[in-house]
């Protein structure tokens, strides 16, 4: 699992859980939780470029930074 996360004077501003996978060595992304477009979601990224993309609506990004968190590692 790889994280990014970013604060601004202590508060959590952006984040970035990605689930990855050595596949023929190369380390490739399969599912990823960010903020890109302006809102919390979860893409799914299949092998052929394609993503299934799911917008996701929480109180507040530090729960939904724990959600994603969760979810990765659950699965």
């Amino acid at each position: 699992m790889r994280v990014r996360l970013k604060t601004q004077k202590g508060e959590l501003v952006d984040a970035v859980f990605q689930y990855e996978a050595l596949i023929d060595n190369v380390w490739t992304p399969i599912v990823r939780y960010d903020c890109a477009h302006g809102f919390f979601h979860k893409d799914v990224l299949y092998p052929k470029g394609e993503k299934e993309k799911t917008k996701m609506t929480f109180d507040s990004l530090k729960s939904a930074a724990q959600y994603a968190s969760q979810d990765l590692k659950d699965r």
